[in-house]
């Protein structure tokens, strides 16, 4: 959605631009067919931090609570950089994966669906 400023040209400074946030940059993570999270989550992470531990420290704590996580086979996980399939390399950066600020990543769990499939 275009922004329309009152003041003819006016230019502002993102007040959530990457070096807000003290290293670390915003990613946007969501679980398809798991509703229970109404919404993808906002995490600052350092760019440096490994694919890996994204996936084995931090996102038991976003997840960790919905039945399905414990039953996902990583080995078929599917991921998606801002809607583009991407193969993320667990040994290498966020940034070096092509994370960026602001990139939205979805997650994909083949075989599970959400609690008893209904999505949730």
């Amino acid at each position: 959605m275009p922004v329309i400023a009152l003041q003819p040209g006016y230019e502002g400074a993102a007040a959530d631009a990457e070096d807000k946030f003290h290293g670390n940059r915003l990613l946007y993570i969501g679980w398809e067919d798991h509703l229970l999270f109404c919404s993808p989550v906002c995490l600052p992470l350092p760019a440096a931090m490994p694919f890996g531990a994204l996936v084995s420290e931090v996102l038991p704590g976003v997840y960790g609570s919905h039945p399905d996580f414990a039953r996902i086979d990583w080995s078929r996980a599917e991921w998606r950089d801002s809607g583009k399939p991407f193969t993320p390399d667990p040994a290498r950066s966020l940034a070096d994966n092509g994370l960026v600020h602001k990139s939205f990543i979805q997650l994909r769990t083949p075989g599970l669906a959400g609690i008893a499939g209904s999505g949730s």
